[in-house]
């Protein structure tokens, strides 16, 4: 059965803007429950609250998915990238693909170029640590005497990467865009490693 949870879930996808007696109603428990669940869900970046004025009195909360909370029902963007991508290869050479997404990782990183500028390595690589979570990585820092190891624990593009390894130019273009004299890549997922290791010197 499906709980309710994931009814909360579905209703705020088909309607969005409910308010707690709205999904009270819909799902079939009190607003209590109703307010745990949600709460939860905020904590977990799935929904998000708004006030809205209805007349005399207090505000009420509506409550509408986040970007997350759309994306755990299920897509059809996976088989569509590799669409995308099986008909680039058709018109690009190899090398073209490659330097496609280089510009999508540069893209990615042309917003940060002015703080890189005046910024510490060390505020470079929590800058780099920043955006390379917000675009789906799970990030490891480790520093030595001589460098960084930046490690990727897990990659955003890892089922389309198996079958189309270029998109690999995205972080590396990410991080380089950084680091553009020193970045080096270690290890990769890819290529069967349990991470992607990028070494970056201290000097």
């Amino acid at each position: 059965m499906t709980s309710s949870r994931d009814k909360i879930l579905y209703i705020l996808l088909t309607y969005p803007g409910s308010t707690i007696n709205d999904l009270a109603e819909a799902v079939g428990i009190n607003g209590i429950s109703i307010r745990h669940h949600l709460t939860v869900m905020e904590a977990e970046d799935l929904v998000t609250a708004t006030e809205e004025r209805h007349g005399v009195g207090r505000p009420r909360l509506t409550y509408t998915l986040t970007e997350k909370g759309v994306e755990e029902f299920p897509t059809r963007y996976y088989k569509l990238t590799k669409r995308l991508i099986n008909a680039l290869k058709e018109k690009l050479s190899p090398e073209e693909i490659t330097d496609l997404f280089k510009v999508i990782g540069a893209d990615i990183t042309r917003d940060y170029q002015s703080k890189l500028k005046n910024g510490t390595i060390q505020q470079n690589i929590a800058l780099l640590q920043k955006v390379l979570t917000e675009e789906g990585f799970v990030v490891n820092i480790e520093e030595d005497e001589e460098a960084y190891a930046l490690s990727l624990l897990s990659c955003p593009y890892n089922r389309v990467g198996l079958n189309h390894p270029e998109i690999c130019a995205i972080d590396y273009e990410i991080v380089s865009s950084f680091f553009p004299n020193s970045t080096r890549i270690e290890s990769c997922i890819l290529n069967g490693d349990n991470r992607c290791i990028y070494h970056i010197p201290l000097e």
